[in-house]
């Protein structure tokens, strides 16, 4: 009833609009705000189209999907032979006033010859085109015919003994379902999709008998896990799921995510080619095709000559020949990354409920379909109890004639007028105006003992019926029992095996950037003026002098693979991450790489220094001039989403001058210096360990008149000749003024993993 009332509204609002030209001219406002214009016009339309155009309702269908079923259906199109396409056009548009084209789009995509739907409602003959093809378009509506396929019996179950309510056409001519009656959670069978203005609906496809078999489970018991039952979406198109439970899980509770779907393919080797029999339900032929092309000609794909679409009688086939020598499941996994072969489904699970659109999970939907169909199933045994309690009444008449059938007789005959035998019968045998014409009505030759008798034999029978349809009536778990009998009869009559194979997402190889690159040893240089030389070791050999500007130096040079990972240290306390195989080669006579530039540094931003690894192993200790240090684990820097760039990366409340790498369980000699001439040597287990890269640290050099910590090194690379005596146990200290020559004359470097 709320969603009639919201359609009423609608229509009333749609009647104020429905103006002629002259009429708009005269009462539209010639210096009317827009903001005025948009809340009387176009709120209007807004409505119109999420309530009775784009968002489908708990049976499943949009009104227009509704109507044109629902013509068919009266059309006598549930058994005997087709009939055209344009027939069932024309016929519909008495329920939707859309163009003709309109309709039969929307009924080519419910059709068989069509596959867009798991289970389609429509038996075709003809060219209707296919869901996974763009180009491939269906005949016109002249040439093809159509007619229900025998699932509809269960769309329409009840709808003529008064399940559903009946509205008006849009002209008040005829009569059409608010909504079918559908005997199974059809809004999950089928996928459906829909655009409305400021919201949108995508319902992806499940597999009729897990369906079935997980409402039967949820009507048995609501905490059930409906995994365990329909555990991934079904796609008409096949295809491999990549399944991850738990994402999995988030889609069945909000009605909301991803699902990932991988094309089937099939390798031969023998000829060297790879046939892709089955795609995702969101991309088309087309769209892969050009996606390969694409990749060819960019001469991102080495391994690939040609690439076709021989999609015949037999089904989908898109054929890619291969070069001599081709890992195929390796092309694939790469094609997987790079074009449609592998993509999402949205999902967003939005329908319409009493006129109101709402995103539910699984479990709310069926909630509300069973909510519905309990409904459907009550007011079909209501109309069900009248006929039996009318018919009833009638056999109470019959059975008052049978006291005395010679009297009837003599009544019927003795009256002169024919409007007057119903009277005198009721007057007769004291029986109301509707037993009188029913025994009126009895023939001549049935004005027998007999042929009474027999009738009054049903009655007994109708009191029994009578009475079990008013006991289902009052115990909702007989009408559950109704539902789970109806659903368990539709799963064994209409079930299919499942299309789309479920694959667990970490049984199949994504592809990784890294499988590509060669791994190599090579020696990697930062300047003070931030360049980055990157050189293979085989280009040192052979080299002269490493070509640096004048006024630069190696500040740090480490040798390393190709496949590490960089983090360079700012100025501005970040870290830029990097990839070794994302800078070529450079040659020892060249500058190298200016980062500033490179990594987009921010304005008067820095490079400090630089630290290269492959696990993210061992920690990393700062020194700070405010005489603070602190250590932490270096796999603070690591990130799945691959960022590029980690804001506050480490403590910005004083300047960092050292940064030294640790391995997890050394506990070197460390060397500090202050402004002062004053050093230290302590053992780094003295600096505690913290779990956080924004960490303070603690205090390791007290300031004296101001000053400041300069760095910290390790003793064997600052080389102390008497290193007991600048020995402290426990901090902070105040540090030993150094000596004269106690420091051998090292130069001094940092060193990167």
């Amino acid at each position: 009833m709320a969603r009639k009332k919201s359609e009423d509204n609608i229509n009333e609002d749609s009647l104020k609009l429905r103006l002629t030209d002259k009429d708009a001219v005269d009462t539209i406002p010639q210096n009317q705000p827009i903001t005025e214009m948009l809340e009387v016009n176009y709120m209007p339309y807004a409505m119109s189209v999420i309530v009775s155009r784009a968002i489908p309702e708990i049976d499943g269908f949009k009104p227009s999907h509704r109507k044109l079923l629902y013509t068919m259906y009266k059309m006598g199109l549930l058994s005997g032979n087709r009939t055209k396409s344009a027939n069932v056009v024309g016929q519909t548009m008495k329920l939707n006033p859309h163009g003709d084209m309109a309709i039969y789009d929307t009924m080519v995509r419910m059709t068989r010859g069509n596959g867009a739907l798991l289970h389609p409602y429509v038996d075709s003959k003809g060219n209707f085109g296919k869901n996974y093809s763009r180009d491939m378009q269906s005949a016109a509506p002249r040439y093809t015919e159509v007619r229900l396929e025998k699932l509809c019996e269960e769309l329409f179950k009840g709808i003529d003994k008064d399940a559903v309510e009946m509205v008006d056409n849009y002209d008040g001519t005829l009569k059409e379902p608010i909504l079918l009656p559908a005997a199974f959670p059809s809004v999950l069978v089928n996928s459906n999709q829909g655009i409305a203005v400021g919201m949108a609906s995508n319902i992806c496809s499940f597999n009729l008998t897990e369906v079935c078999e997980a409402t039967i489970a949820y009507m048995k018991d609501s905490k059930v896990d409906l995994l365990d039952y329909m555990p991934a979406p079904d796609f008409s198109g096949g295809g491999q799921i990549l399944y991850d439970r738990e994402q999995m899980r988030q889609i069945y509770e909000t009605g909301k995510g991803a699902v990932v779907i991988r094309s089937k393919y099939v390798s031969d080797k023998k000829n060297n080619l790879i046939e892709i029999r089955e795609i995702p339900f969101s991309t088309c032929t087309e769209a892969i095709i050009d996606g390969i092309t694409d990749l060819v000609k960019t001469g991102k794909l080495k391994e690939i000559s040609d690439v076709r679409d021989e999609t015949d009688l037999d089904g989908l086939k898109i054929t890619i020949d291969c070069k001599r020598g081709t890992d195929h499941d390796a092309l694939m996994t790469k094609l997987f990354r790079f074009t449609k072969l592998q993509d999402t489904f949205s999902c967003n699970f939005n329908i319409l409920i009493n006129g109101y659109p709402m995103v539910l999970g699984v479990s709310r939907i069926l909630d509300e379909w069973l909510m519905w169909r309990r409904g459907c199933i009550s007011r079909q045994l209501r109309f069900e109890l009248g006929k039996k309690q009318a018919r009833l009444h009638l056999l109470d008449g019959l059975a008052v004639i049978l006291l005395d059938i010679d009297k009837a007789i003599k009544i019927i005959r003795e009256t002169e007028l024919e409007e007057d035998v119903v009277p005198n019968l009721m007057k007769g045998f004291s029986i109301d105006k509707m037993q009188a014409e029913f025994v009126a009505e009895i023939k001549l030759r049935n004005i027998n003992k007999q042929y009474i008798m027999n009738r009054l034999a049903d009655k007994q029978k109708l009191i029994d019926d009578i009475a079990d349809v008013e006991d289902i009536l009052k115990k909702p778990s007989r009408i559950d029992k109704i539902i789970v009998d109806e659903i368990k009869d539709i799963s064994k009559k209409y079930g299919k095996p499942r299309r789309s194979e479920i694959v667990t997402i970490d049984s199949v190889e994504s592809y990784s950037v890294e499988n590509s690159i060669s791994d190599y040893r090579l020696r990697l240089m930062l300047t003070r003026h931030g360049y980055l030389k990157k050189l293979a070791l085989t280009s040192i050999r052979n080299a002269g002098d490493l070509k640096i500007k004048d006024d630069d130096e190696i500040m740090i040079d480490v040798e390393v693979t190709n496949k590490s990972d960089i983090l360079f240290f700012t100025s501005n306390c970040n870290v830029y991450k990097a990839n070794t195989y994302q800078f070529a080669d450079t040659k020892p006579s060249e500058f190298g790489y200016f980062l500033q530039n490179e990594l987009e540094l921010e304005e008067g931003e820095k490079i400090v220094h630089m630290i290269v690894t492959t696990d993210y192993s061992g920690r990393l200790m700062i020194g700070f001039k405010n005489g603070k240090a602190a250590i932490f684990p270096l796999n603070v820097y690591e990130t799945k989403q691959n960022r590029k760039k980690l804001l506050k990366a480490f403590y910005d409340g004083s300047t960092a001058v050292s940064f030294i790498f640790l391995e997890n369980n050394a506990d070197p000699d460390m060397v500090a210096r202050s402004s002062l001439n004053k050093a230290v040597v302590f053992k780094s287990s003295l600096i505690p360990e913290k779990t956080t890269r924004t960490t303070q640290g603690v205090q390791l050099l007290v300031s004296k008149r101001g000053s400041e910590m300069t760095e910290i090194v390790s003793l064997e690379e600052k080389g102390i000749v008497d290193p007991e005596y600048y020995r402290i146990r426990k901090v902070p200290a105040i540090g030993y003024y150094i000596k004269e020559d106690s420091f051998e004359s090292k130069q001094i470097g940092i060193e990167g993993l």
